[in-house]
């Protein structure tokens, strides 16, 4: 594994999730905060939270930090969302503050680091240590797994964010 490898994985999956968000903003805040069946977390707002939250959580342990106390569970994100980010705009204020936080993680890591052993505490005080590649890889994935939650809701809605796929991006920045 290599560091340009999550670099450029981390660039795609910036720009997939900007298309989500782009596309949460044209909402009505109705329909963005209304319950809706089949998302996880119950709404548009709590499934980008989630996404969020989780990215930040991951790179405060990637960087040997704790993640802040009101945000370490990401399964409370409905209630997180209410509390900690409760409106759109919020979302968009942290979540920008967060990519430039990994940007520059990503900028600096090195392919050593890459394969190099992580401990880190999960948030009910477990010690893990698993190599950075799989922690970067489970944060990759679970961004596209909530990524495609918002992404079905948000095509009920009439504002489909289009094709998410890698090819399309790879093939976008040629």
């Amino acid at each position: 594994m290599s560091a340009e490898h999550y670099r450029l994985l981390s660039h795609y999956n910036v720009w997939a999730n900007a298309l989500v968000v782009a596309k949460a903003a044209e909402a009505s805040e109705a329909d963005y905060f209304a319950p809706a069946a089949g998302l996880s977390f119950g709404s548009l707002h709590a499934t980008l939270v989630h996404i969020m939250l989780g990215e930040l959580v991951w790179l405060s342990r990637w960087q040997g930090e704790k993640p802040p106390e009101a945000l370490k569970d990401g399964r409370q994100a409905a209630t997180i969302a209410q509390t900690e980010v409760p409106t759109f705009a919020a979302l968009r204020e942290m979540w920008d503050r967060e990519r430039a936080n990994q940007e520059a993680f990503f900028a600096s890591l090195t392919d050593a680091q890459v394969e190099a052993p992580l401990a880190y505490e999960d948030q009910y005080g477990n010690s893990n240590s698993q190599p950075l590649w799989q922690l970067m890889t489970h944060l990759l994935n679970h961004d596209t797994q909530f990524r495609a939650e918002a992404a079905v809701r948000l095509t009920q809605l009439g504002l489909s964010p289009g094709d998410l796929d890698l090819i399309v991006w790879l093939r976008h920045r040629r």
